[in-house]
């Protein structure tokens, strides 16, 4: 299947529109913050308390920022456009939803005004509407290739697929036993607070961490499954997984080199230990994922396939003196073999 133009550009100028919401929050926390570095304290959930205003956005929102810019950017000529788009459907519904409820629960009163809260929910009902844009668009741009030098979808390469589902699949593991263990320790009900966002304190646009794993942990395994059978969808929605996987771990990391957590790795308690380990192991894996991934697939159909051959395996035109595009069999009408057949004489005009 191809990916029509005008669905590409429909993508474009969702992703673009998507891009462009993001970048206002985040401007906004820029105004109300003392700067790039202590808005990225915040982020880290190291805030300074310096703040006019407690910041809105979280780690999460510079990903959205870069994955909406890319896929705005590339998605005009990009082999696989479809399923980025839904890929990024999926990332926004993943990220955004659970603000249907925080936004609206009693207990974000004190967080933020209520001027503040409306404004956001109304971003976040039309981030929503433009991520479920996306998915349709996805599915209903798709048509048959009408030619064999249609934009075809790409594959992932056999050593890139072994590479991402090594590594996503792993991670899927890991963020799946993190769940089940949080799930026995706090049992059904404090688990389901973890999951709605009311056991911690979120900014305004932030993402329950119970709600956020169990994201990370089924596109991880979608990707990964994607990529043990060699889909072409398995490279952007692998990228978008190893994305939230770089946003979870990047703060992570900041944090524990500024309280030096390495280097007193061995004092900290048995849970710390594994919650850092796996934190950075999600990190390294996102990075390594997104570097495999972003590498060019290969053709969905390396010989001819159901639409005729591949791209550049086209039959060269038969040849006949200095002329082209005349039937193997001969002439008009003329069978055998051999040189086309002269061309009959002209009919007379009328009354010759």
């Amino acid at each position: 299947m191809i990916f029509t133009r005008g669905a590409r550009i429909t993508g474009a100028v969702l992703c673009a529109a998507l891009a462009v919401v993001v970048a206002a929050w985040i401007v906004r926390d820029l105004r109300v913050t003392d700067g790039p570095l202590d808005l990225w304290w915040s982020w880290a959930d190291q805030d300074s308390g310096r703040a006019a205003a407690p910041p809105a956005t979280s780690p999460l929102d510079p990903v959205l920022l870069v994955v909406y810019a890319v896929v705005a950017l590339v998605v005009v000529r990009s082999a696989v456009a479809a399923s980025a788009l839904f890929a990024t459907g999926l990332l926004t519904l993943a990220v955004r939803l659970p603000s249907l409820w925080v936004l609206n629960s009693s207990w974000t009163d004190g967080r933020a005004p209520d001027e503040l809260r409306t404004r956001a929910l109304l971003c976040v009902v039309g981030m929503l509407g433009a991520g479920v844009a996306l998915l349709v668009t996805a599915l209903a741009g798709r048509r048959p290739p009408d030619s064999a030098y249609a934009l075809t979808p790409t594959r992932p390469t056999q050593g890139v697929s072994v590479v991402a589902f090594l590594l996503l699949g792993a991670v899927a593991g890991i963020w799946a036993a993190w769940e089940v263990y949080w799930g026995q320790r706090l049992g059904l009900g404090a688990y389901l607070d973890r999951v709605t966002g009311e056991s911690a304190l979120l900014p305004l646009l932030g993402t329950p961490p119970g709600w956020l794993n169990a994201s990370i942990a089924l596109l991880c395994l979608a990707a990964a499954v994607g990529a043990l059978f060699h889909t072409p969808f398995s490279r952007p929605l692998g990228m978008v997984a190893a994305a939230l996987l770089v946003g979870v771990g990047g703060p992570a990391l900041a944090t524990a080199l500024r309280y030096e957590l390495l280097d007193h790795f061995a004092e900290l308690a048995t849970i710390e230990q594994l919650s850092l380990v796996s934190l950075l192991f999600g990190l390294g894996a996102g990075c390594l994922a997104l570097f495999a991934l972003a590498r060019e697939g290969e053709e969905d159909t390396p010989g001819a396939g159901p639409y005729g051959p591949a791209r550049g395996q086209e039959p060269e035109p038969e040849r006949y003196g200095y002329g082209y595009g005349y039937p193997a069999g001969g002439g008009r009408g003329g069978g055998g073999f051999g040189p086309p057949s002269p061309p009959s004489p002209p009919s007379p005009p009328p009354r010759w």
